[in-house]
């Protein structure tokens, strides 16, 4: 179940009625730096753990 082109067309037409064609660069942009910053703190976590797990910090047992 998708949508299909006049419902897409549909929502961006009420996109622009509620928000203004000027507003909605804006918000594209924003949401464009906070996929980037989200996706940049999941690489460095899987950076963080990995050392951990490298490290042999992770691991419970040795303690």
């Amino acid at each position: 179940m998708g949508f299909r082109t006049q419902e897409l067309l549909l929502l961006f037409g009420v996109i622009t009625l509620i928000f203004g064609g000027r507003k909605i660069p804006e918000l594209a942009r924003g949401m464009g730096q906070a996929v980037r910053e989200f996706r940049k703190s999941i690489k460095e976590t899987k950076e963080e753990v990995k050392a951990i797990e490298e490290g042999g910090k992770g691991d419970l047992t040795n303690e």
